[in-house]
């Protein structure tokens, strides 16, 4: 069995890196629908929607115009996360996001940090490049 490293994923919005990527996570769920009828033992239930969200954490890069510069809330931009890099043969999850949150930290012993939440907005892509 395959595994693979972190250090070489990245995030792209539209074409263009996000700079200075410390982790990403994408989250998939699926609500359910109780279809439990009088007589059952058990409940049952049937899928419904699926809704998909993301966050990337970075090293704030205020000149990374084309990638962190872009994405404040409110904005909407399809995002590409590359779990093994953008090389022939990686897997990559896709799909048009709303950015609902950005913070920024910053303290006097270490770097200024950013953290960028997103909202899924339909369907998210699962392939490979």
């Amino acid at each position: 069995m395959a595994t693979i490293k972190g250090n070489g994923g990245t995030v792209k919005v539209g074409a263009n890196d996000i700079a200075e990527i410390r982790s990403f996570s994408v989250d998939e769920t699926s609500d359910t629908i109780e279809d439990t009828a009088m007589g059952d033992t058990y409940r049952t239930f049937k899928t419904s929607l699926k809704s998909w969200s993301g966050s990337v954490d970075v090293f704030f890069d205020d000149t990374d115009t084309n990638g962190q510069v872009t994405l404040v809330p409110g904005a909407e931009a399809t995002v590409t996360f590359y779990v093994e890099g953008d090389v022939s043969g990686s897997h990559t999850l896709s799909g048009s996001a709303i950015v609902t949150s950005r913070t920024i930290n910053s303290s006097f012993d270490g770097m200024v940090e950013a953290s960028l939440s997103l909202q899924g907005n339909g369907a998210l892509t699962e392939s490979t490049v």
